[in-house]
């Protein structure tokens, strides 16, 4: 699957190279280069993604007590802008 990927990588850089779509040449160059870099390394866009959001989950946790912020209640707001008029 791997080698595939990259032949039909080259086939469509070398047809938007004869066709002189520089854009989408180097779109498909960045996709190559992303294949062979997952390939090699293993690091695949999804994991950063799940480590981003684990990430994010995790400092969420527990955010309300350590910042000291309460919930937001619309009916006590309602009624602090009500009672400042």
């Amino acid at each position: 699957m791997y080698l595939l990927s990259l032949l039909i990588i080259v086939v469509l850089v070398y047809f938007f190279f004869q066709h002189n779509n520089t854009l989408l040449l180097l779109i498909t160059l960045a996709i190559g280069g992303y294949i062979v870099y997952s390939h090699e390394t293993g690091h695949t866009a999804t994991e950063f993604k799940n480590d981003m959001v684990n990430s994010i989950n995790d400092e969420a946790q527990g955010f309300e007590g350590r910042k000291g912020i309460k919930r937001f209640d619309p009916q006590k707001m309602k009624e602090e802008v009500e009672g400042n008029q």
